[in-house]
């Protein structure tokens, strides 16, 4: 008896598969081991599967689309010759549509398929973008135009230019993103409201340039900005104590500044923490209009104990970025408007109100439009901030033993109890937008002594200013009704500054939110921005004085603000691709304030609106007032 056994490297395949090779499947299936009575056959020997062509190996593998190999089909016989005095044409070769490929956006990386795209001769047999070093480079075929000279008049483009021609060199046949050089000379040589055409047939306005080149000034940062985040993230300091972060940002502007284009930095601006950094186009000290007057705020303070648990580090990252991504954008056109940039350091928004502070000594006089952005868990051009009061209630009693003769005391302690009482009970008659929390700071020192002193800290918001009073005046009234019950003595004390909430600015949103967009920013739907409950800022009190946006960005973590979660995320690495793509879109929207027709004029307009529906205008003369300054700027 012989056993005939499939030989262990070689791999079972089907016999079906074999047979039109002129393998028997006999031999390979049925009962196995498989036992004959006469000697098998010599066994054949399968090639290695690595081996085969991808055909056959597809064949094998059971791919429908792959059949057996077939002899070679003869080629058809040639045509006969034509007749003498006759010409044989040929057939016109077939044109291939060349499939018109949108440059991806600013500010965004290429995707797959733009990459592709931009390698695509190198991948079919012609020369690649990146060429190798000692490769031969070819001359240009024609010498790139030169801008015109200082004060002469730029030609009209002749009608037999081509849609590159404002280009320099070989780059308008690129299909990559017009380069620093490129900008500039294209910018020399066109005025304002002339268009580029792209190789795609997309015109691309010179605002569009202009966004461009200050996304690249923000990318050209990126590692001096993450640096400055991470010193004050490293270092963090309450309010009205950030002595580092201030050194630091006064530094950072200062390093940033350069011979023909500085910055004007004025450190302890107002107060010991806070500065002031300036710049002007070349236009606005040629012209005798006062320049259109843009401003960046940067926050910088910390949370007791737990750090930068609001990502305040980031803040003051975003507005210096975007106040370079501005400037950067305007040093290069001739044609610019007259701009002034400012870019105010903002101490102690977590308690005190920093900014409350400077709108008080003037620092924000004569700007016509401020920006910030705060870090949070998801994107939005606005969330509602809400006003905030903060009080501090102090009843003072009378100690006594508690338990030889409790009778002789007053207890401070079940004043503030009460009074913490009471406000639980006026919950139910609140709206729902009203928000009031609080702690008992001071309760006493010891058990067997009757509490002569107790302390509690309140915060009081709604949705607007308007009603804050209204929530004021009842709470106060519970703070009282507890020290009339208890026969202590109550002390009220608000604090410096209430906060206001931030008034919306629907033109500024819409021109930020379509910036975002063409970074690939995606923002949280309406409803859920008029459902979504936030916090309290200084900012809010801003917009009562000057038309402003204050966006919320996400950061790449879901943790909550005010968290140790948020704090390392807020120092994470891969925070920064989200503080920097956001810092190029509120430079992108300050372009559009500068360059956009009408666009300063209805920010305007809705910041009379906003001020309008929170009855902060009372008076005619104010609205004079206000109407004036705006018209003078």
């Amino acid at each position: 008896m012989t056993v005939a056994s499939v030989p262990q490297r070689e791999p079972l395949i089907l016999g079906c598969r074999l047979a039109p090779l002129g393998f028997a499947p006999r031999a390979y299936f049925g009962h196995f081991p498989m036992m004959t009575a006469v000697p098998p056959p010599p066994f054949p020997r399968l090639p290695d599967p690595r081996t085969l062509p991808p055909n056959l190996l597809l064949h094998f593998l059971g791919d429908s689309r792959c059949r057996t190999p077939q002899p070679p089909t003869p080629a058809p016989p040639p045509p006969p010759p034509a007749p003498p005095g006759t010409c044989n044409p040929r057939a016109a070769p077939k044109k291939r549509r060349k499939k018109k490929v949108r440059p991806s956006p600013a500010g965004q990386l290429p995707s797959r398929y733009h990459q592709y795209q931009q390698h695509r001769p190198s991948l079919e047999g012609g020369g690649s973008p990146s060429r190798a070093q000692g490769s031969p480079i070819p001359a240009p075929a024609a010498a790139a135009p030169q801008g015109p000279s200082p004060g002469a008049r730029a030609e009209e483009p002749s009608s037999a230019a081509t849609p590159g021609s404002l280009m320099s060199g070989s780059a308008a046949a690129s299909p990559a993103q017009p380069t620093r050089k490129e900008v500039v000379e294209v910018l020399t040589v066109m005025r304002p409201g002339e268009e580029l055409a792209e190789e795609s047939g997309h015109a691309v306005s010179e605002l569009e340039l202009l966004k461009r080149r200050a996304a690249e000034c923000i990318d050209e940062a990126a590692e001096r900005l993450g640096a400055l985040s991470q010193e004050i993230w490293s270092e963090p300091e309450l309010a009205y104590q950030e002595y580092r972060a201030h050194g630091a940002l006064t530094r950072f502007f200062e390093q940033e500044s350069s011979a023909a284009s500085p910055w004007a930095v004025q450190p302890h601006y107002k107060l010991d923490t806070a500065f002031r950094a300036e710049w002007e186009s070349p236009a606005a000290g040629s012209r005798s209009a006062a320049p259109l007057h843009l401003g960046f705020l940067c926050e910088y303070d910390a949370l007791p104990g737990i750090g930068h648990a609001c990502g305040h580090n980031l803040i003051a990252e975003v507005g210096a970025a975007a106040a370079l991504g501005l400037k950067g954008a305007l040093e290069s056109p001739p044609s610019c408007p007259p701009v002034k940039i400012t870019v105010l350091g903002t101490p102690a928004e977590e308690d005190g109100g920093g900014k409350i502070d400077l709108i008080e000594a003037g620092a924000f006089k004569n700007l016509d439009v401020v920006f910030m952005a705060h870090p949070s868990q998801e994107n939005a051009a606005y969330l509602p901030d809400v006003a905030e009061h903060d009080v501090t209630v102090k009843y003072y009693g009378k100690a006594s033993h508690a338990a030889a003769y409790p009778w002789e005391g007053v207890n401070a302690l079940d004043a503030a109890v009460l009074a913490y009482n009471n406000l639980s009970v006026l919950r139910q008659q609140m709206k729902p937008s009203w928000r009031v929390h609080g702690i008992i700071k001071h309760g006493g020192v010891k058990p067997n002594i009757i509490p002569s002193y107790s302390e509690l800290i309140y915060y009081l918001r709604t949705p607007s200013v308007k009603e804050l009073p209204i929530l004021t005046k009842k709470a106060e009234d519970c703070f009282k009704a507890a020290a009339l019950a208890t026969g202590c003595t109550v002390e009220l004390k608000g604090a410096g500054h209430d906060y206001y909430n931030v008034l919306p600015n629907k033109s500024l949103w819409k021109a930020y939110v379509e910036n975002g967009k063409k970074l690939g920013i995606e923002f949280i739907s309406g409803d859920s921005v008029s459902n979504d409950s936030s916090g309290s800022t200084d900012f809010g009190n801003v917009t009562f004085v000057v038309p402003g946006i204050h966006p919320y960005f996400y950061i790449g973590s879901d943790a909550l603000n005010h968290t140790e979660q948020y704090t390392a995320a807020a120092g994470s690495q891969e925070a920064q691709f989200y503080t920097l793509r956001t810092a190029k879109a509120l430079a992108m929207t300050a372009l559009d304030v500068v360059f956009k027709p009408g666009l300063l004029e209805k920010v305007r307009e809705d910041f009379r609106l906003s001020l309008q529906e929170e009855e902060f205008l009372n008076t005619t003369d104010q609205n004079q007032d206000l109407s004036t300054t705006c018209e003078s700027r």
